[in-house]
């Protein structure tokens, strides 16, 4: 709770009109300056603010103002108030997702669903602002609009950061872990190698050549082969033939 007034610069003006408190008390009691509340008795600060009675209000007794008036050293002090009232605690729900933004969940829980499959709903919910049916239905592939979905990064479509997708990947990997553990399955194998090792191994070693695959293609529509050139007539041989087949006509 704080320890000034609401509104203090209106309780400053109710407080300069109604009572005999020096300037150096109502200013810091309402978190003012000394010089700000002396414009305020001279009519250069807060024109046309209309005073707060602080006393309605709840912040301020008539006896702690009675008590500063008669001490010009006296601080005075804000009044506790009549009920506790707890901080309001915050709603858990889907995470608000403004209106241009929205159209573009589907693509976002289609590119979790497919590259984060370790992600609870309520992780995914909490991430883009959805709903759990919807997350069922692209999953199931039961939505909708799912002829039109494209996956595509959350954090590129601005419905979450980077930190907040790393955090909920980095939960979900530990549970996962543990999860194993308590099963008894074993971890699975790295396929990836790290960057010192990558880097060794091609300064150590010489990658090996890649096999030659067989191409399922080959064959299909492949040009002929081209003529050896002593299969190639000679063209003078050619006009010679012709003028032999025209004497014999």
């Amino acid at each position: 709770m704080s320890d000034k007034p609401l509104m203090p610069k209106a309780t400053a003006v109710w407080l300069v009109d109604n009572t005999a408190l020096t300037f150096r008390q109502i200013g810091e009691f309402c978190g003012l300056h000394e010089l700000e509340v002396k414009g305020i008795a001279d009519g250069e600060v807060a024109q046309g603010i209309k005073g707060l009675d602080p006393i309605a209000a709840g912040q301020l007794t008539r006896e702690e103002i009675a008590r500063g008036e008669a001490d010009p050293n006296y601080r005075l002090k804000l009044a506790k108030p009549k009920a506790d009232i707890p901080p309001a605690k915050a709603r858990k729900g889907p995470k608000y997702t403004p209106l241009s933004r929205r159209q573009d969940r589907p693509d976002a829980i289609a590119w979790l669903l497919r590259n984060h499959p370790e992600l609870s709903d309520s992780q995914i919910m909490k991430l883009v602002g959805t709903t759990k049916p919807t997350i069922q239905s692209i999953r199931e592939r039961t939505h909708w609009n799912i002829s039109n979905i494209t996956p595509r990064d959350p954090v590129t479509l601005g419905l979450c950061s980077q930190t907040e997708l790393d955090e909920a990947v980095k939960k979900a990997a530990a549970r996962e872990a543990k999860r194993r553990a308590k099963e008894g399955i074993a971890e699975p194998e790295e396929t990836l190698k790290s960057p010192q090792e990558t880097v060794g191994g091609l300064t150590h070693s010489t990658p090996e050549k890649p096999k030659e695959e067989a191409d399922p293609f080959a064959g299909m529509g492949a040009p002929a082969p081209a003529a050896e050139e002593d299969d190639i007539p000679d063209a003078d041989a050619v006009f010679a033939r012709l003028k032999d087949l025209k004497k014999d006509e």
